[in-house]
């Protein structure tokens, strides 16, 4: 507990044994009585009672604090003095597990804020200076020193280490990191000495990106929130006036009726009936349980960018997938370098890699890395990028083509088929055929139970769209056991298919894309819900994306669904039970048959179990 909640409990502790004391007071003694019940009732709710009176001036009267104002003073009034301070001394006791429990949430997501690095070490003139990781540029070299965090995403130059991605990913393993391997900011260094080229700027870092994400996330309102607050708007005030009219429209009748009034009577069912009415469960509950949907996802490396995504997922029927580094590592390896007649093997692999000396795509980097040498930039000019196709450039005066089929066929070129599985790179040399490479990549360990167990979580369709040849994605789609595969696909072309299954599904269900690259942006956004790879995913489509896999892991696919839906049971649940309990006992109220402590469990207790209910959305390690 924090220190206003410690002193709100030790408030409602102080109250509570006045009230329990001034019930031995004769009932003769009504000045003594109800000067004494004052104290433990201003002690209590003192704070009720200036938000009732401030939310009156600003002329917003109908919320929980007008009602629990009217309805307590007016129990004074009639002389049920200590129903009118238990109700009050309950609502608060409600207040306290509301505080608790959306602080309990706060604090995970405290947790995972918690990951923002405080510095970065620069080395100088032999020695480390610690300075703002906003002040560090791409290129410079960083030193991480055992127990620091990461400052800024890199390329670890020296060193080797144990790395705890907890925070980032949920996963409780460390991971082992070497020289040449790629680190994202957040990370903490359990061992060794580790010295990084940053490859980022901290505003662009991994660790930015997180913090940018879950800070936002609860400004997006789900369907359900806003319906609350829609309702709550019209529903407090139709409650205040409907309490009005049972306090003075029955008495009246009697009077013209030749009756006794009774309007103590009446005005005491019409207080009753206020405190019953008070929609404290549902204004409270709801928007916790995503609050805590949302921090539960976060701490497992999923991370939703608003509830309303969060409610989307949970209704998720199709999931269409792109392949390299969704569902296959994206390590591209050279298996078969086959030149045509006088090309040599180092020619043609040469001119690849040279042509494609521009690019980031894991292709190009496997060119290079098989090409093995270093690289004269200055050699390549005019480098034009063919979208869906490949590159041209111009290398040291030969105008060089690297792509695939729709290159050579664009450029009316003879040339050899390769039908083997894999990416072939085809490639020509000033306009002429000269051969072709073979590059294959792998799929993730995990990708064949992560299909299985979206199909286990409800997912009616999965399906694959690649740019790849069809031999090599319809190997892939059989290994996993994908219900659908598209192949040969441009970005234009992935988004026209998206738009297919989205003209055939039903109006309640949802469609997730899930893809890592900058080619994948159009397609993330036309999706109903857009899912990123967060590790190795491009800006382009982490900024386009509704939810983001920190780890890469296609298994979060599923798990990220069941997150979701179990935050909707508990939503659903809440509205239900809340609803429902108010409704009997607003009747029985009306009807005289409940009194003030069914008002108070009526109001309060559902508030409490309603609470209890929604932060177990916080527990979602096992699902």
């Amino acid at each position: 507990m924090n220190k206003k909640q410690k002193m709100a409990l030790i408030r409602i502790i102080i109250s509570a044994v006045l009230v329990i004391a001034f019930r031995f007071i004769p009932e003769e003694l009504k000045i003594v009585r109800f000067v004494a019940y004052m104290i433990p009732y201003l002690i209590i709710g003192y704070k009720t009672l200036i938000k009732a009176f401030k939310g009156i001036l600003k002329r917003q009267v109908f919320d929980e604090n007008f009602l629990m104002a009217v309805a307590t003073i007016g129990a004074i009034c009639l002389g049920d003095y200590s129903e009118g301070v238990a109700v009050m001394l309950f609502y608060q006791i409600g207040e306290l597990f509301e505080s608790y429990a959306v602080g309990k949430s706060r604090r995970n997501i405290s947790e995972l804020m918690d990951i923002r690095p405080d510095f970065a070490n620069i080395e100088k003139d032999g020695t480390l200076e610690q300075v703002d990781p906003d002040e560090v540029e791409v290129g410079s070299i960083i030193v991480v020193q055992p127990g620091e965090k990461v400052p800024i995403d890199g390329v670890i130059l020296e060193g080797n280490a144990s790395l705890d991605t907890a925070a980032l990913t949920g996963e409780s393993v460390p991971r082992q990191a070497k020289a040449g391997d790629e680190v994202i900011s957040g990370c903490i260094n359990l061992n060794g000495l580790l010295k990084i080229r940053t490859t980022k700027e901290f505003g662009e870092s991994t660790v930015s990106k997180i913090l940018e994400l879950v800070e936002n996330a609860s400004s997006r309102k789900s369907k359900s929130e806003n319906f609350i607050s829609k309702f709550a708007r019209v529903y407090t005030p139709v409650v205040c006036f409907s309490a009005l009219a049972l306090a003075l429209i029955p008495p009246v009748i009697n009077l013209i009726m030749g009756n006794p009034a009774d309007f103590t009577e009446w005005i005491y069912r019409a207080l009753t009936f206020l405190v019953i009415s008070c929609p404290c469960a549902l204004v409270i509950s709801i928007p916790l349980s995503f609050f805590a949907g949302i921090g539960g996802a976060s701490r497992e490396g999923v991370l939703v960018k608003g509830s309303n995504y969060l409610e989307m997922l949970s209704e998720v029927k199709y999931v269409v997938m792109d392949k390299t580094g969704t569902l296959t590592k994206g390590v591209f390896e050279v298996t078969e370098v086959k030149p045509a007649d006088g090309v040599s093997d180092a020619e043609l692999l040469e001119y690849a890699a040279y042509a494609e000396s521009f690019s980031n795509h894991p292709i190009s980097k496997s060119l290079k890395a098989s090409y093995g040498k270093e690289i004269d930039q200055n050699k390549v000019k005019n480098v034009e990028e063919i979208s869906g196709h490949g590159v041209k450039a111009v290398v040291n005066g030969v105008t060089v083509a690297v792509g695939n089929n729709k290159l050579m066929d664009s450029m009316k070129l003879d040339y050899v088929k390769c039908t083997k599985a894999g990416t072939i790179c085809y490639v020509a040399i000033e306009n002429k055929f000269a051969g072709y490479i073979l590059i294959s990549d792998k799929l993730k360990e995990n990708s064949k139970d992560a299909v299985k167990a979206m199909k286990a979580a409800g997912v009616k369709q999965t399906v694959m769209l690649t740019g790849d040849a069809k031999a090599v994605a319809d190997e892939v789609a059989g290994e996993l056991g994908l219900d659908k595969v598209f192949s040969e696909l441009l970005p234009a072309d992935k988004v026209s298919k998206v738009e297919e299954i989205l003209a055939l599904k039903q109006s309640k269900e949802q469609l997730a894309f899930v893809g890592d690259g900058i080619n994948d942006a159009p397609v993330l956004g036309r999706a109903d819900v857009g899912i990123a790879m967060g590790a190795m995913g491009s800006d382009a489509a982490i900024e386009a994306a509704d939810v983001v896999l920190m780890d890469d892991d296609p298994a979060k696919i599923a798990k990220a669904i069941k997150i979701s839906r179990k935050c909707m049971r508990l939503v659903y649940e809440n509205i239900i039970f809340a609803i429902g309990v108010k409704l009997i006992c607003l009747v029985l109220g009306a009807l005289g048959i409940a009194n003030m402590w069914v008002a108070i469990f009526a109001d309060v207790g559902v508030m409490i179990i309603a609470v209890l209910n929604a932060i177990r959305a916080l527990r979602v390690k096992n699902l």
